[in-house]
């Protein structure tokens, strides 16, 4: 005697590790970019046109969010980035994240009386292309820095960067 439910059983089973097989490296995949990841930085115009060894250590969580922090989030003593990403086509992918400024103290006692105080805030919004490995990837930024009114100032630039997954 057969029974219905046993086909949908043994189709399930021939067909679940199809279902379950995206991996981090799968490129085709919503979720290839999840990880962590090391990049060199290098901006061609605007305010850090001038920083020749920044690097970024991004991690892209499931789901879409995103942390990253700099090399040089302690010069001025800045938070890490946080903000978004998203899958826009085969191997490709857009980033946009904000991270807040400080300003130095105007003299060396105010640091004792509150220090770096808050001076706006920093957006980039990055094109990532993905390696068809999905172990590394080149992207474009777009800088774009606010006052503490919440308006452009100047600053901001255009960056290259390179990034290579951390992993064991």
């Amino acid at each position: 005697m057969r029974r219905p439910g046993a086909w949908l059983c043994l189709a399930t089973i021939l067909l679940l590790p199809a279902c379950v097989s995206s991996t981090r490296s799968d490129p085709m995949h919503d979720d290839a970019l999840v990880g962590a990841w090391r990049s060199r930085i290098q901006f061609t115009s605007g305010a850090f046109a001038g920083i020749t060894d920044l690097q970024f250590m991004t991690v892209y969580n499931a789901g879409g969010t995103l942390t990253e922090s700099s090399n040089y989030d302690g010069a001025p003593p800045v938070p890490p980035a946080y903000g978004v990403w998203r899958r826009i086509g085969p191997d490709r992918y857009e980033a946009a994240y904000e991270f807040y400024s400080t300003r130095p103290p105007a003299r060396l006692d105010e640091i004792a009386t509150g220090g770096w105080l808050p001076a706006g805030h920093g957006r980039l919004v990055e094109q990532i292309a993905l390696a068809p490995d999905g172990r590394s990837y080149t992207s474009t930024i777009r800088y774009t820095a606010f006052g503490t009114n919440g308006q452009p100032v100047d600053g901001g630039g255009e960056a290259n960067a390179e990034a290579t997954r951390i992993d064991f």
